[in-house]
């Protein structure tokens, strides 16, 4: 079971967006697919049709109460299910502020729902706080939706280094294994140039000790495409609304590479052995400026 943490702290770069389209593109090409909504605003809940008015389970009683998955999620499709959110989430922050073991939670009872999906998507928060924490604790991959503007590329930096803090105390098997463009504009000369750059420091990272050794940049652009925006009001993927619109073509495809994909799951001893973050810089060290 793959279990893929859908993360980046800037909002509006396509992070729910992903995770759900890319979810419905996955299941519809056979594999059970699980799509955890980990996000108070309850966007991922809201984009596969399912009203987030707190009187069903949701991910609140998962983390508060150690609800068992099987007991919250609902199937929105064929082979795709839901763990849904609801506003009640936000309380959790503070709500999990004195428990020992809280970064942790999710990923015990993932653990006992090992075999359940083939794969497990994670739609977090635009923070880095404790939801976010336990996505990271209860993946074994991270996927990073980017749109190419260079603030957003100096913005990972700080997310990096919070994998790398992750992956040497608490998950030794956390990789970043894919960025992900979204809102891509093929024609304006900005986007070029911030993927040579991420390219290029992707390239110096091979063999270091940090979980994005092996991240690869998805060859799959997602093009700004009004449909992508449209869907979510329809409580509906974008296969299900414009199954034939570019968004539609690009998340195909994105599933088509992950599908592809041969996960390498980062060995312990590397884990533990990689330097950790220093607070005096928000990016790893070579970071394109």
């Amino acid at each position: 079971m793959r279990r893929i943490a859908i993360i980046n702290q800037k909002g509006g770069v396509g992070k729910t967006t992903t995770a759900v389209n890319l979810a419905a593109a996955l299941s519809r090409a056979g594999q059970r697919v699980c799509v955890l909504d980990l996000d108070p605003q309850a966007h991922a809940t809201t984009h596969l049709g399912i009203e987030p008015d707190g009187k069903a389970p949701s991910m609140y009683d998962v983390l508060i109460d150690s609800k068992p998955l099987s007991e919250v999620r609902r199937q929105v499709e064929d082979h795709l299910w839901l763990a849904g959110s609801d506003i009640n989430l936000a309380a959790a922050e503070v709500e999990l502020a004195g428990v020992v073991g809280r970064e942790v939670i999710l990923r015990d009872l993932l653990q006992a729902d090992e075999g359940a999906f083939d794969y497990v998507l994670m739609d977090c928060a635009p923070s880095l706080g404790v939801l976010t924490l336990n996505a990271l604790s209860a993946a074994t991959e991270v996927f990073i939706p980017l749109q190419p503007h260079f603030l957003a590329l100096h913005g990972m930096g700080k997310l990096l280094e919070t994998t790398a803090l992750v992956a040497k105390r608490i998950n030794p098997l956390l990789n970043v294994t894919g960025i992900i463009f979204c809102l891509y504009e093929t024609s304006t000369k900005l986007a070029q140039e911030v993927e040579r750059d991420l390219e290029g420091y992707l390239e110096k990272s091979r063999g270091a000790s940090v979980p994005w050794n092996k991240a690869q940049l998805f060859q799959t652009r997602i093009r700004r495409n009004i449909k992508l925006a449209e869907c979510p009001s329809f409580g509906q993927s974008i296969f299900a609304y414009a199954p034939t619109c570019h968004g539609a073509e690009d998340y195909r495809a994105l599933a088509e590479e992950v599908l592809a994909q041969t996960p390498t799951v980062m060995s312990a001893r590397v884990a533990i052995s990689s330097p950790e973050p220093t607070g005096e810089r928000s990016e790893p060290a070579g970071y394109p400026k």
